[in-house]
């Protein structure tokens, strides 16, 4: 491997000297700041092969030749060249800094190009679905993940952390950037369940071409410090998201941001987040959608909700819209309560004691947040999302204390 550093982390690296750490009334993590950059720019880390830590495998009736992944090692300077090609340097967003210690520590990347990428080549009508395993090889880690989809092919990618807990105090900087080609369409489920002295910074961007259409569903856990961050650009006409997350804290933290940008006409967004927590949790949700002059015709919607299962959680809603357009549909709103008595009542009715009831509501309203941000609900089954869902929905209940 060469250790030789690359121009760009060493200006990384130089910029996050000029402009120090996040500040500690950043407007994005105000409520919650993340520990010291020292967590995130060690002095050295323990070198590995590009391939370490990646799985990448057709699902059902895909077929190799429909995608093409390519490891790529970040400290030769041609590979990469080819991995941050495309890439834009961090904007000037409060999490920019976690792009720039990125930057300068990122030691395996991964491209994945999906469907034909030709301009002479015609899409085909079937889903292409792919799991994508990421596992962290050592104790520090800053991956970087590049996804091209092409024009017109519809994709489900299930994405899904391993992490050792057998390992203590592990960190890792994941960034990933998604570009979806003109009227393609892009499941990407994520599931992210940390062990809890992890701490975690993943930010994903994603850019959507005309007609183009991005639905994420997350299912996260809360760790020693947890940050999920996804930025959409819909710059385009008619592109669309959705953005359903269900997050479960006990005794932990997680900070879920979501920033949606529309500046083309007739372009959509839905952000819809239901967050358990119990004990001494910390968790935010932030929900940003800005509505730029000539969005004409935007429709945006954004619900945040919390339900406390224990305890005294420390719980912040915060649902913002930015609207610089008349001729726009928005609507935003959060929701904090616990479970309605008559709920249990009725669930236990059907012979379970209170703690089967328990999850079983729990499980199915977590369930609905994130069918309603598929076309095709039943792809949590197909990929065995759900029975992940009811799985940790479990071990939720299980740490919480009376």
């Amino acid at each position: 491997m060469n250790n030789t550093p690359c121009p760009d982390a060493t200006e990384a690296r130089q910029r996050l000297a000029g402009h120090g750490w996040i500040k500690a009334r950043a407007e994005n993590f105000r409520h919650l700041p993340p520990p010291a950059l020292a967590v995130w720019l060690p002095d050295a880390s323990a070198a590995r092969l590009p391939t370490d830590g990646w799985t990448v495998q057709a699902w059902e009736s895909t077929r190799q030749d429909q995608f093409q992944a390519h490891y790529l090692d970040p400290a030769d300077p041609e590979q990469r060249t080819a991995l941050f090609k495309g890439v834009p340097w961090p904007d000037e967003c409060d999490a920019a800094h976690f792009g720039w210690v990125h930057r300068a520590t990122c030691q395996r990347g991964l491209r994945m190009r999906i469907g034909e990428q030709g301009a002479d080549r015609q899409p085909s009508k079937q889903t292409i679905q792919l799991v994508l395993r990421i596992q962290a090889p050592t104790l520090f880690d800053a991956p970087l993940l590049v996804i091209d989809v092409a024009p017109g092919v519809h994709c489900v990618l299930l994405e899904q952390h391993d992490f050792d807990t057998t390992r203590a105090g592990g960190i890792q900087n994941l960034q990933m950037h998604i570009k979806l080609g003109r009227g393609a369409h892009l499941e990407h489920l994520r599931a992210v369940n940390p062990a809890p002295d992890e701490r975690l910074a993943h930010q994903i961007h994603v850019e959507l071409a005309e007609d183009a259409h991005y639905d994420q569903v997350l299912l996260a856990s809360g760790s020693a410090y947890h940050l999920q961050r996804t930025q959409v650009d819909l710059n385009q006409p008619r592109s669309q998201a959705r953005i359903g997350a269900a997050l479960l804290v006990a005794k932990a933290t997680l900070d879920h941001q979501v920033a949606l940008s529309h500046t083309a006409a007739h372009s959509h967004s839905a952000v819809e987040s239901l967050l358990l927590a119990s004990g001494r949790a910390h968790a935010v949700l932030n929900a940003h959608t800005l509505i730029a002059p000539g969005a004409d015709e935007a429709a945006v919607r954004q619900h945040l909700s919390a339900i406390p299962t224990s305890g005294q959680p420390r719980v912040v809603l915060r649902p913002h819209m930015e609207i610089h357009h008349d001729q726009v549909q928005a609507a935003h709103g959060a929701t904090f309560g616990a479970l309605p008595e008559e709920a249990l009542f009725y669930a236990r009715q059907r012979g379970l004691d209170e703690a089967g009831a328990l999850a079983l509501i729990l499980e199915g309203l977590q369930t609905a947040v994130l069918e309603r941000t598929l076309d095709k609900p039943e792809i949590l089954h197909t990929m065995k999302l759900d029975e992940l869902l009811a799985r940790m929905t479990r071990q939720h209940l299980q740490k919480v204390q009376p």
